[in-house]
């Protein structure tokens, strides 16, 4: 190779030089969200650790649930007085869920599905349950944390 051409590269060997970067990029992005089984790809999602007034409590059906948007909190109501709630944060990638169908939470974002009543999976990518947050009635409202 002449010093011109060490100094200037042909454009054919500048634009492998360029794909193969973008290729290692790309991968390495790809599977910066993978992980090994059991392990979440983003840490948890945090939960409220001090008292968050939700809202009424009668907006909560029985058999059935209802998100509170402000606080990311999805609680149900399987039996009459009995309120369990969940963070409405995916496990998978973070994205924030609050729709609603049947007795499940639906990430829009990947597809992932969590049971109202436990937080389990019902459907993936996400591979860890919804953390439980406490929650509580005070007068007419809820309060989780």
């Amino acid at each position: 190779m002449t010093r011109d051409e060490q100094r200037h590269p042909r454009r054919r060997t500048a634009l492998r030089g360029a794909a193969a970067g973008a290729a290692l990029a790309a991968g390495a992005s790809a599977l910066s969200g993978c992980g090994r089984p059991g392990e979440s790809a983003t840490p948890p999602p945090s939960t409220p650790t001090a008292p968050v007034e939700l809202g009424a409590a009668d907006e909560v059906p029985v058999g059935g649930a209802h998100a509170f948007r402000d606080a990311k909190v999805v609680v149900s109501q399987p039996e009459p007085g009995r309120y369990r709630a969940f963070s409405a944060v995916c496990t998978h990638e973070g994205c924030a869920m609050f729709a609603l169908r049947e007795s499940a939470i639906v990430c829009s974002c990947h597809g992932s599905s969590f049971d109202t009543t436990t937080g389990e999976v019902l459907t993936g990518p996400a591979r860890e349950p919804l953390p439980e947050i406490p929650v509580r009635v005070e007068g007419d409202g809820l309060v989780a944390g």
